[in-house]
Protein backbone atom coordinates (compact mmCIF):
# COMPACT_ATOMS: atom_id res chain seq x y z
CA UNK A 1 0.00 0.00 0.00
CA UNK A 2 1.35 3.43 -0.98
CA UNK A 3 1.49 5.64 2.12
CA UNK A 4 3.75 8.43 0.81
CA UNK A 5 2.97 9.45 -2.77
CA UNK A 6 5.62 11.77 -4.22
CA UNK A 7 4.92 10.87 -7.84
CA UNK A 8 3.11 14.18 -8.45
CA UNK A 9 1.35 16.99 -6.65
CA UNK A 10 -1.81 15.78 -8.39
CA UNK A 11 -1.85 13.11 -5.68
CA UNK A 12 -3.41 15.61 -3.27
CA UNK A 13 -6.82 14.79 -1.85
CA UNK A 14 -9.49 17.30 -0.80
CA UNK A 15 -9.35 18.04 2.90
CA UNK A 16 -12.42 17.46 5.08
CA UNK A 17 -12.99 21.22 5.25
CA UNK A 18 -12.78 21.50 1.48
CA UNK A 19 -15.27 18.64 1.09
CA UNK A 20 -17.74 20.39 3.39
CA UNK A 21 -17.34 23.63 1.45
CA UNK A 22 -18.00 21.77 -1.80
CA UNK A 23 -21.10 20.07 -0.42
CA UNK A 24 -22.61 23.39 0.64
CA UNK A 25 -21.83 25.33 -2.55
CA UNK A 26 -24.76 26.95 -4.38
CA UNK A 27 -25.01 25.68 -7.95
CA UNK A 28 -26.72 26.45 -11.25
CA UNK A 29 -26.30 25.75 -14.96
CA UNK A 30 -22.65 26.46 -15.72
CA UNK A 31 -23.13 26.30 -19.47
CA UNK A 32 -25.74 29.06 -19.24
CA UNK A 33 -23.38 31.04 -16.99
CA UNK A 34 -25.86 30.65 -14.12
CA UNK A 35 -23.73 28.74 -11.62
CA UNK A 36 -22.91 31.30 -8.89
CA UNK A 37 -19.96 29.33 -7.53
CA UNK A 38 -18.35 28.90 -10.94
CA UNK A 39 -18.89 32.60 -11.60
CA UNK A 40 -17.32 33.50 -8.27
CA UNK A 41 -14.25 31.34 -8.96
CA UNK A 42 -13.81 32.90 -12.39
CA UNK A 43 -14.05 36.40 -10.93
CA UNK A 44 -11.51 35.48 -8.25
CA UNK A 45 -8.97 34.27 -10.79
CA UNK A 46 -9.55 37.26 -13.09
CA UNK A 47 -8.84 39.54 -10.13
CA UNK A 48 -5.89 37.46 -8.96
CA UNK A 49 -4.24 37.60 -12.38
CA UNK A 50 -5.32 41.14 -13.25
CA UNK A 51 -7.05 39.90 -16.41
CA UNK A 52 -10.42 41.03 -17.78
CA UNK A 53 -12.05 37.61 -17.58
CA UNK A 54 -11.49 33.96 -16.71
CA UNK A 55 -12.97 30.58 -17.59
CA UNK A 56 -13.28 27.46 -15.42
CA UNK A 57 -12.16 24.33 -17.27
CA UNK A 58 -11.88 20.64 -16.39
CA UNK A 59 -8.09 20.50 -16.77
CA UNK A 60 -4.91 22.42 -17.46
CA UNK A 61 -4.39 20.36 -20.60
CA UNK A 62 -7.65 21.79 -21.93
CA UNK A 63 -6.45 25.28 -20.99
CA UNK A 64 -3.35 24.82 -23.14
CA UNK A 65 -5.33 23.23 -25.97
CA UNK A 66 -7.81 26.12 -26.06
CA UNK A 67 -5.10 28.77 -25.84
CA UNK A 68 -3.23 27.20 -28.76
CA UNK A 69 -6.43 27.00 -30.80
CA UNK A 70 -7.37 30.62 -30.14
CA UNK A 71 -3.92 32.20 -30.43
CA UNK A 72 -2.62 30.32 -33.48
CA UNK A 73 -4.10 29.51 -36.88
CA UNK A 74 -3.79 26.03 -38.35
CA UNK A 75 -0.31 25.34 -39.65
CA UNK A 76 1.31 28.17 -37.70
CA UNK A 77 4.21 27.65 -35.30
CA UNK A 78 4.29 27.69 -31.50
CA UNK A 79 7.66 28.06 -29.75
CA UNK A 80 8.09 26.35 -26.38
CA UNK A 81 10.62 24.45 -24.29
CA UNK A 82 11.48 20.95 -25.50
CA UNK A 83 10.12 19.43 -22.27
CA UNK A 84 7.05 21.67 -21.98
CA UNK A 85 3.81 19.91 -21.13
CA UNK A 86 2.13 20.45 -24.55
CA UNK A 87 5.21 19.09 -26.32
CA UNK A 88 5.52 15.93 -24.23
CA UNK A 89 2.48 15.11 -22.14
CA UNK A 90 -0.71 16.18 -23.93
CA UNK A 91 -1.13 13.21 -26.29
CA UNK A 92 -0.31 15.24 -29.40
CA UNK A 93 -3.02 17.79 -28.63
CA UNK A 94 -1.28 20.73 -30.35
CA UNK A 95 -1.18 18.77 -33.61
CA UNK A 96 -4.55 17.03 -33.28
CA UNK A 97 -6.64 19.88 -31.90
CA UNK A 98 -4.89 23.11 -32.88
CA UNK A 99 -3.08 21.80 -35.99
CA UNK A 100 0.02 23.80 -35.11
CA UNK A 101 3.72 23.17 -35.59
CA UNK A 102 5.96 23.10 -32.52
CA UNK A 103 9.50 24.55 -32.46
CA UNK A 104 11.28 23.41 -29.34
CA UNK A 105 13.94 25.36 -27.45
CA UNK A 106 16.65 23.45 -25.60
CA UNK A 107 16.93 25.61 -22.52
CA UNK A 108 18.50 25.28 -19.08
CA UNK A 109 15.83 24.34 -16.55
CA UNK A 110 13.04 25.11 -19.05
CA UNK A 111 13.50 28.89 -19.03
CA UNK A 112 14.61 30.29 -22.39
CA UNK A 113 15.50 33.81 -23.45
CA UNK A 114 14.48 36.13 -26.27
CA UNK A 115 17.94 35.60 -27.76
CA UNK A 116 17.28 31.87 -27.99
CA UNK A 117 13.88 32.42 -29.58
CA UNK A 118 14.76 35.10 -32.12
CA UNK A 119 16.50 32.74 -34.62
CA UNK A 120 13.42 30.49 -34.60
CA UNK A 121 10.97 33.20 -35.65
CA UNK A 122 9.58 33.45 -39.17
CA UNK A 123 6.95 35.81 -40.61
CA UNK A 124 5.70 33.07 -42.94
CA UNK A 125 5.87 32.78 -46.71
CA UNK A 126 5.02 30.36 -49.50
CA UNK A 127 7.26 27.67 -48.03
CA UNK A 128 7.58 28.44 -44.32
CA UNK A 129 5.01 28.57 -41.55
CA UNK A 130 4.42 31.78 -39.60
CA UNK A 131 5.41 31.92 -35.95
CA UNK A 132 2.40 33.11 -33.98
CA UNK A 133 2.78 32.07 -30.33
CA UNK A 134 5.38 31.61 -27.61
CA UNK A 135 4.33 29.33 -24.73
CA UNK A 136 6.11 29.26 -21.38
CA UNK A 137 5.66 27.08 -18.30
CA UNK A 138 5.93 28.73 -14.87
CA UNK A 139 7.20 26.95 -12.87
CA UNK A 140 9.09 24.74 -15.34
CA UNK A 141 8.36 21.13 -14.36
CA UNK A 142 11.31 19.45 -16.07
CA UNK A 143 13.53 22.26 -14.87
CA UNK A 144 12.93 21.06 -11.34
CA UNK A 145 10.19 23.58 -10.60
CA UNK A 146 12.29 26.50 -11.81
CA UNK A 147 10.80 29.99 -11.56
CA UNK A 148 10.96 32.26 -14.59
CA UNK A 149 12.96 35.46 -13.92
CA UNK A 150 10.89 38.57 -14.58
CA UNK A 151 13.64 40.06 -16.73
CA UNK A 152 13.55 36.99 -19.00
CA UNK A 153 9.78 37.23 -19.31
CA UNK A 154 9.94 40.93 -20.14
CA UNK A 155 12.50 40.13 -22.82
CA UNK A 156 10.12 37.64 -24.41
CA UNK A 157 7.27 40.17 -24.16
CA UNK A 158 9.33 42.75 -26.03
CA UNK A 159 10.23 40.19 -28.70
CA UNK A 160 6.60 39.14 -29.06
CA UNK A 161 5.46 42.75 -29.46
CA UNK A 162 8.21 43.40 -31.99
CA UNK A 163 6.99 40.53 -34.19
CA UNK A 164 3.25 40.61 -33.49
CA UNK A 165 3.21 37.36 -31.52
CA UNK A 166 1.09 36.16 -28.62
CA UNK A 167 2.58 35.02 -25.32
CA UNK A 168 0.90 32.27 -23.30
CA UNK A 169 1.76 31.08 -19.78
CA UNK A 170 1.11 27.54 -18.67
CA UNK A 171 0.65 28.33 -14.98
CA UNK A 172 0.10 24.82 -13.69
CA UNK A 173 2.30 25.73 -10.71
CA UNK A 174 2.12 29.51 -10.96
CA UNK A 175 1.12 29.88 -7.32
CA UNK A 176 4.26 27.99 -6.32
CA UNK A 177 6.25 30.63 -8.21
CA UNK A 178 4.25 33.39 -6.52
CA UNK A 179 4.87 32.10 -3.01
CA UNK A 180 8.53 31.24 -3.56
CA UNK A 181 9.47 34.48 -5.35
CA UNK A 182 7.19 36.98 -3.61
CA UNK A 183 6.06 38.16 -7.06
CA UNK A 184 2.28 38.45 -7.45
CA UNK A 185 0.29 36.41 -9.93
CA UNK A 186 -0.87 39.69 -11.50
CA UNK A 187 2.72 40.78 -12.07
CA UNK A 188 3.51 37.57 -13.93
CA UNK A 189 0.20 37.61 -15.80
CA UNK A 190 0.60 41.22 -16.94
CA UNK A 191 3.48 40.09 -19.15
CA UNK A 192 1.49 37.48 -21.07
CA UNK A 193 -1.68 37.46 -23.16
CA UNK A 194 -3.16 34.42 -21.45
CA UNK A 195 -2.45 32.42 -18.32
CA UNK A 196 -4.02 29.58 -16.40
CA UNK A 197 -3.82 28.28 -12.84
CA UNK A 198 -4.19 24.61 -11.94
CA UNK A 199 -6.37 23.88 -8.94
CA UNK A 200 -5.62 20.16 -8.60
CA UNK A 201 -1.87 20.24 -7.94
CA UNK A 202 -0.38 21.93 -4.89
CA UNK A 203 -3.60 23.83 -4.20
CA UNK A 204 -5.24 20.51 -3.36
CA UNK A 205 -8.54 20.63 -5.26
CA UNK A 206 -9.69 17.36 -6.84
CA UNK A 207 -10.18 18.73 -10.36
CA UNK A 208 -10.06 21.82 -12.54
CA UNK A 209 -8.09 24.78 -13.83
CA UNK A 210 -8.93 28.39 -14.70
CA UNK A 211 -7.82 30.15 -17.89
CA UNK A 212 -7.59 33.96 -17.88
CA UNK A 213 -7.09 36.67 -20.48
CA UNK A 214 -8.90 39.47 -22.26
CA UNK A 215 -12.69 39.41 -22.51
CA UNK A 216 -12.44 38.69 -26.23
CA UNK A 217 -10.01 35.84 -25.67
CA UNK A 218 -12.23 34.27 -23.00
CA UNK A 219 -15.35 34.50 -25.17
CA UNK A 220 -13.54 32.68 -27.96
CA UNK A 221 -12.21 30.21 -25.41
CA UNK A 222 -15.73 29.55 -24.11
CA UNK A 223 -16.80 28.42 -27.56
CA UNK A 224 -13.75 26.15 -27.78
CA UNK A 225 -14.61 24.75 -24.36
CA UNK A 226 -17.99 23.66 -25.68
CA UNK A 227 -16.45 22.32 -28.90
CA UNK A 228 -14.00 20.17 -26.93
CA UNK A 229 -16.72 18.79 -24.68
CA UNK A 230 -15.76 20.80 -21.63
CA UNK A 231 -19.12 22.42 -20.91
CA UNK A 232 -20.62 21.41 -17.58
CA UNK A 233 -23.89 21.81 -15.66
CA UNK A 234 -23.96 22.14 -11.87
CA UNK A 235 -20.19 22.55 -11.75
CA UNK A 236 -20.23 24.72 -8.63
CA UNK A 237 -19.60 21.60 -6.55
CA UNK A 238 -16.11 21.25 -8.04
CA UNK A 239 -15.51 24.97 -8.55
CA UNK A 240 -16.04 25.40 -4.81
CA UNK A 241 -12.90 23.36 -4.19
CA UNK A 242 -10.96 25.92 -6.21
CA UNK A 243 -12.39 28.79 -4.19
CA UNK A 244 -11.50 27.05 -0.94
CA UNK A 245 -8.00 26.30 -2.22
CA UNK A 246 -7.33 29.90 -3.23
CA UNK A 247 -8.58 31.11 0.14
CA UNK A 248 -6.75 28.57 2.32
CA UNK A 249 -4.01 26.68 0.48
CA UNK A 250 -1.82 29.27 -1.22
CA UNK A 251 0.49 30.45 1.55
CA UNK A 252 1.00 26.91 2.79
CA UNK A 253 2.80 26.09 -0.49
CA UNK A 254 5.90 27.39 1.29
CA UNK A 255 5.75 24.22 3.42
CA UNK A 256 5.97 22.11 0.26
CA UNK A 257 9.01 24.06 -0.88
CA UNK A 258 10.73 23.56 2.48
CA UNK A 259 9.90 19.85 2.36
CA UNK A 260 11.32 19.56 -1.15
CA UNK A 261 14.60 21.06 0.05
CA UNK A 262 14.60 18.70 3.03
CA UNK A 263 14.00 15.78 0.67
CA UNK A 264 16.76 16.91 -1.71
CA UNK A 265 19.26 17.40 1.09
CA UNK A 266 18.60 13.88 2.32
CA UNK A 267 18.79 12.29 -1.13
CA UNK A 268 22.10 14.02 -1.77
CA UNK A 269 23.66 12.05 1.11
CA UNK A 270 22.93 8.69 -0.54
CA UNK A 271 25.93 7.20 -2.39
CA UNK A 272 25.27 7.08 -6.13
CA UNK A 273 22.43 9.63 -6.05
CA UNK A 274 23.01 12.98 -7.76
CA UNK A 275 20.61 15.92 -7.72
CA UNK A 276 19.89 17.16 -11.24
CA UNK A 277 18.87 20.70 -10.25
CA UNK A 278 20.27 22.94 -7.61
CA UNK A 279 18.99 24.98 -5.91
CA UNK A 280 15.56 23.50 -5.30
CA UNK A 281 13.32 26.50 -5.99
CA UNK A 282 9.84 25.13 -5.35
CA UNK A 283 8.35 21.65 -4.83
CA UNK A 284 10.00 19.42 -7.46
CA UNK A 285 13.15 17.33 -7.02
CA UNK A 286 14.86 15.44 -9.85
CA UNK A 287 17.70 13.07 -9.10
CA UNK A 288 19.96 10.82 -11.16
CA UNK A 289 20.37 7.15 -10.22
CA UNK A 290 22.99 6.13 -12.77
CA UNK A 291 25.86 5.69 -10.33
CA UNK A 292 23.82 3.37 -8.11
CA UNK A 293 23.89 0.64 -10.75
CA UNK A 294 20.09 0.48 -10.54
CA UNK A 295 17.49 1.77 -12.97
CA UNK A 296 14.79 4.19 -11.81
CA UNK A 297 12.28 1.38 -12.30
CA UNK A 298 14.24 -0.95 -10.03
CA UNK A 299 14.50 1.71 -7.34
CA UNK A 300 10.82 2.52 -7.86
CA UNK A 301 9.77 -1.07 -7.24
CA UNK A 302 11.92 -1.30 -4.13
CA UNK A 303 10.62 1.90 -2.54
CA UNK A 304 7.01 1.03 -3.40
CA UNK A 305 7.49 -2.16 -1.41
CA UNK A 306 8.22 0.22 1.49
CA UNK A 307 5.08 2.30 0.83
CA UNK A 308 6.76 5.17 -1.06
CA UNK A 309 6.03 6.20 -4.64
CA UNK A 310 8.05 8.49 -6.92
CA UNK A 311 7.97 8.95 -10.69
CA UNK A 312 10.39 7.93 -13.45
CA UNK A 313 10.78 10.95 -15.70
CA UNK A 314 12.41 11.58 -19.05
CA UNK A 315 16.00 10.35 -19.16
CA UNK A 316 16.89 6.75 -18.47
CA UNK A 317 18.35 7.47 -15.05
CA UNK A 318 16.14 10.16 -13.51
CA UNK A 319 13.44 10.06 -10.85
CA UNK A 320 11.08 12.90 -9.95
CA UNK A 321 9.71 13.53 -6.47
CA UNK A 322 7.08 16.21 -5.87
CA UNK A 323 6.00 17.49 -2.47
CA UNK A 324 2.43 18.59 -1.81
CA UNK A 325 -0.41 19.04 0.65
CA UNK A 326 -0.51 15.37 1.70
CA UNK A 327 3.25 15.03 2.34
CA UNK A 328 4.79 16.03 5.66
CA UNK A 329 8.42 16.64 6.60
CA UNK A 330 8.39 13.28 8.38
CA UNK A 331 7.18 11.65 5.17
CA UNK A 332 10.11 13.19 3.30
CA UNK A 333 12.55 11.79 5.84
CA UNK A 334 10.96 8.34 5.48
CA UNK A 335 11.15 8.62 1.69
CA UNK A 336 14.88 9.40 1.87
CA UNK A 337 15.46 6.31 4.00
CA UNK A 338 13.40 4.19 1.59
CA UNK A 339 15.61 5.31 -1.30
CA UNK A 340 18.73 4.74 0.81
CA UNK A 341 17.57 1.21 1.61
CA UNK A 342 16.69 0.55 -2.03
CA UNK A 343 20.16 1.58 -3.18
CA UNK A 344 22.04 -0.63 -0.73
Amino acid sequence: MIEIDLSSDTATRPTPAMRRFMAEAPVGDEQRREDPTVNRLQEMVATLTGKEAALFLPSGTMCNAIAFCVHAARGETVILDQWAHPARYEAGGPAWLASVMLRAVDSPRGTFTAEQVRPLLHPGDTHTTRTSLISIENTANRGGGAIWPLATLHGLRALADEHGLRLHMDGARLMNAVVASGTSAATYAAIVDSVWIDLSKGLGAPVGAVLAGSSEFIERSRRMKHLLGGAMRQAGIIAAAGIYALDHHVERLAEDHANARLLADGLATIPGIRLLHDPIETNIVFFDTGETGLTPQEIGHRIEAQGVRMGSEGSANSIRAVTHLDVTSEDCEKAVEAVRSACQ
